[in-house]
């Protein structure tokens, strides 16, 4: 029969004596249970007693966590959570810096239990190591020429006790002082080759930035970016994250006119990691958010019509695409000639409203973002956007690729692919090697995806009205290639070539037939059922296609007679092979062919 619910059978362990098996009712206070476990070791005062995991957690047992004791745990009877951070605060302060030492160090394990740490801050325990890390360490750095190790070793648990005591949010961040602000700041620049003392450091920075509702600008004031980067120059990939940690954190919390950082310098962390682990790829997919939300001003921002610096900006699109050295001259009786060949111009120019195509950038998104991208490739991709917009302007105007109105919508799809304006995800981990490669990673994307836009409604043969399917193949071509994660723009470049409109119908094709539905037996079984009927239908389509006949486009003088008569016999021939030579149509195409 099996024991109650309330019965966990578990080992308790103290030191010096055998383990002892027992039930615990779960019904019962915990503190019945340590009286009875002491009683049974003849420990009196039982209250300065209490249970923990004996694995490598240690954490207390107390009333809220006791229902995660599972059936055949090993717990240990030890010191009170009280006792325990009585004994530390006293140890910590010995003069003896042995005992120091190893106060510290179990200071630093025991902090990580919400229960002890609770008990320790209770005591002003942070103040206490505040107050080492402000003006005791120089004391002790005084004797680092005969004990340097024991001081980086001090530091280090010194700074891991405060990080984990400060990670259970029972303290204001708000709560500390300038001057450490300045000394943890300080062994970010001091302690490079000491790693557990700059990643407690860094930690720490991070986190007061964070969490702090005041502390950025103290600590922006004594950490810049350019103290951080060789940090990301080292080998050791956890400082590199730390180090992006801290940089996000100021990042996130600037001034948007402070918002500035070259993410290209991070390209080198990406090339010197074989592999980027989570943490790693956490914090780059951070900075990647933060960069693009940097865009999320212009991209909510209108075009204000009447305002002449944006106007220029498209005087000068239209300046650089038809190399329009000089103007009419404005009186009078050049006005309307004037308007009639801007109107011309941004018709060609592909943009929606010709007579003022300041009207196409008032949606938003995408903003001023557009138009911003469209001038950056004219003036970085010149020669490849005169072709462009030349090509497009010479072709019929149903099947023009409109270049205005592309750019526009192919910036919107941009913005939403990036997510640009999102806050970044606290899990989130998909970051692209290849933005981290240049500081104008939007443009130059934009650059590349315009030309794609273009070449795809070219092998598409597309017509004005086929302009939303078009946007939808690019978005494919787009999304396949980013999944491939291409760690340069140029490698983004040639994943492209490789997605063109008839591999991706290809690629489609095959998706369809690979689902599961697809094969399973009762698609098949219809599928070879029916497909006798479909194939009859089909030839009766195109049987009765012949009969009611069809249109052959004119051909002008110029070329030679007998073409029309050629090219349909070509045509006849094909369809009798097509018709499965079946004596009806042998038939008709005899008596089609003694007419001509």
């Amino acid at each position: 029969m099996p024991p109650p619910a309330n019965i966990v059978k578990v080992a308790i362990e103290w030191p010096g004596a055998f383990p002892k098996l027992m039930e615990i009712d779960q019904k019962k206070p915990l503190t019945a249970i340590i009286k009875e476990v002491c009683d049974g070791w003849s420990l009196a005062n039982h209250e300065h007693y209490a249970l923990q995991h004996a694995d490598s957690s240690n954490f207390y047992i107390t009333e809220k966590n006791r229902n995660e004791i599972k059936n055949g745990a090993i717990l240990r009877l030890t010191t009170s959570p009280t006792q325990n951070a009585l004994q530390l605060h006293e140890r910590i302060q010995s003069s003896s810096m042995d005992a120091k030492l190893e106060a510290l160090k179990d200071l630093a394990s025991y902090s990580r239990d919400v229960t002890f740490a609770q008990e320790f801050i209770n005591l002003d325990g942070i103040s206490l190591l505040t107050q080492m890390v402000e003006s005791g360490t120089e004391r002790y750095q005084k004797l680092q020429k005969i004990m340097k190790p024991c001081f980086g070793d001090m530091l280090s648990y010194t700074l891991t006790a405060f990080v984990e005591l400060m990670d259970h949010g029972i303290v204001s961040w708000d709560t500390f002082s300038v001057a450490f602000i300045k000394k943890i700041a300080s062994y970010v620049s001091k302690f490079q080759n000491d790693i557990a003392i700059l990643q407690r450091s860094l930690a720490i920075l991070e986190s007061m930035v964070l969490n702090g509702h005041d502390l950025y600008q103290k600590v922006a004031q004594e950490i810049t970016i350019g103290q951080l980067i060789p940090h990301l120059q080292g080998a050791d990939q956890e400082i590199q994250t730390y180090t992006i940690a801290v940089i996000n954190a100021l990042f996130f919390k600037a001034p948007d006119d402070r918002r500035q950082v070259s993410v290209s310098l991070i390209e080198y962390v990406i090339r010197a990691q074989r592999a980027i682990n989570n943490e790693m790829a956490h914090q780059l997919y951070v900075l990647q958010v933060l960069t693009f939300n940097l865009l999320e001003d212009r991209m909510m921002t209108k075009m204000d019509p009447q305002d002449q610096a944006q106007r220029d900006i498209i005087f000068e699109l239209r300046r650089i695409a038809f190399d329009v050295e000089s103007e009419p001259n404005s009186n009078s009786g050049n006005i309307e000639k004037r308007k009639s060949m801007y109107t011309r111009d941004y018709k060609k120019l592909g943009f929606i409203n010709h007579v003022n195509p300041a009207m196409d950038f008032t949606q938003t998104p995408p903003g001023m973002l557009a138009l911003d991208n469209m001038l950056y490739f004219a003036k970085n991709q010149q020669d490849a956007y005169i072709r462009i917009v030349l090509e497009n302007s010479s072709r019929e105007d149903k099947h023009e690729c409109p270049f205005g109105r592309s750019s526009i919508e192919l910036t919107k799809m941009l913005c939403d692919i990036l997510k640009v304006g999102e806050l970044p995800s606290e899990t989130g981990s998909d970051f692209h090697p290849m933005f981290f490669t240049h500081d104008r990673s939007l443009e130059e994307f934009f650059c590349i995806c315009i030309q794609l836009l273009n070449k795809t409604w070219k092998e598409m043969r597309a017509t004005s009205e086929d302009f939303n399917k078009v946007m939808q193949v690019v978005r494919e071509q787009i999304m396949r290639a980013l999944t491939t994660k291409p760690s340069s723009l140029d490698q983004f470049k040639s994943k492209l070539q490789n997605l063109s409109y008839t591999e991706i119908l290809k690629i489609r094709q095959s998706e369809r037939m690979n689902q599961e539905d697809f094969q399973s037996r009762p698609i098949l079984e219809l599928k070879e059922k029916i497909q006798p009927e479909i194939l009859e239908l089909i030839k009766q389509q195109r049987l009765n296609r012949l009969v009611e006949g069809t249109c052959f486009r004119k051909l002008n003088s110029r070329r030679r007679q007998g073409t029309n008569q050629d090219c349909f016999i070509c045509f006849l021939k094909k369809a009798y092979i097509v018709m499965g030579k079946s004596q009806h149509m042998f038939t008709i195409c005899k008596l089609i062919k003694e007419l001509f």
